[in-house]
């Protein structure tokens, strides 16, 4: 008598078990060379058997196309469970509907709603697609409204860049949980105190959404900082002063980068945390060191 296969646990479920769950995130690459270089850290996180990865958009939605092909090749030739980013930039619903097709006709059932950047400078307005989406929200409701999709938004430990202020930040993370997100991981940010500050704000509005804290090890100190004036994520003074000493040593780059990552780790554990994300920046070596710490 033929079995049916075992139902896969959702993502909440894992946050919701006891220990943390792991999650790593990449990028698309633009070249054979940086294709190579995901695949290697592709399969090297592999076997640390994370609660999910995900891939990300470029700028504006630039690398659309990329992000659903190694997505799908992740949910066809990995044990990975991969959580596709969609964003409403520069697409119609028609198009966010045949994009969500896609990733359902190749198994993948969770996605990360995302407004998007838009293309341009850093503060440059958003402007929505004339047959498209303005909010988040009205994505994650899309989404909902096509199928048994699993749905993920962002949070914004430091807020949003244009957000009001914070109340108003976490009240608009509230309107993602209540339009039918599933959890939300965060945009990687630096200070713990700011994630914990994120969570008791939206607690305090009567919300049990899981916020998953995004890490970002350093291990490139132009790179990051160009991340961070993107995001507005704040770069601290003194981490900036340890790195610019050492910034013609890469391996001590890279060591600080992991110390500093590992504190924080610890601490966002030890507060509560449902799991950690990494910005793996597609290279696994330092990620790997700071799972083997946390391990």
């Amino acid at each position: 008598m033929d079995r049916a296969p075992a139902r896969r646990s959702s993502i909440r479920e894992r946050l919701a078990q006891p220990g943390p769950t792991f999650s790593f995130e990449f990028f698309p690459p633009k070249t054979d060379v940086g294709e190579q270089a995901l695949w290697q850290a592709i399969r090297e996180l592999e076997q640390l058997r994370p609660g999910f990865v995900s891939v990300t958009y470029g700028a504006g939605g630039s690398t659309r196309d990329r992000t659903v092909r190694v997505t799908r090749r992740i949910a066809e030739e990995t044990t990975l469970t991969p959580v596709a980013h969609l964003t409403c930039v520069g697409s119609s619903r028609a198009e966010l509907t045949a994009i969500l097709g896609q990733y359902a006709d190749a198994g993948i059932h969770s996605v990360l709603a995302l407004r998007g950047d838009p293309p341009g400078a850093p503060g440059t307005a958003f402007v929505p697609h004339p047959e498209g989406l303005r909010y988040a929200s009205e994505l994650v409701e899309l989404v909902r409204s096509l199928g048994a999709f699993e749905v993920g938004v962002a949070a914004f430990p430091e807020g949003h860049p244009e957000a009001a202020d914070l109340d108003h930040d976490a009240r608009v993370l509230l309107a993602k949980a209540d339009a039918g997100a599933d959890f939300a991981v965060t945009q990687f940010f630096f200070d713990a105190e700011d994630y914990l500050r994120l969570v008791d704000r939206v607690r305090r509005l009567g919300c049990d959404l899981p916020i998953v804290p995004g890490i970002m090890p350093v291990t490139n100190v132009s790179q990051i900082r160009r991340f961070a004036e993107l995001s507005g994520a704040a770069f601290p003074a003194d981490l900036a002063d340890r790195l610019q000493a050492v910034a013609d040593d890469p391996e001590a780059v890279r060591a600080i980068g992991v110390e500093v990552a590992t504190a924080l780790a610890v601490r966002l554990l030890s507060e509560g945390a449902p799991g950690l994300h990494f910005y793996t920046l597609n290279r696994s070596t330092a990620t790997r060191e700071i799972h083997a710490a946390l391990s």
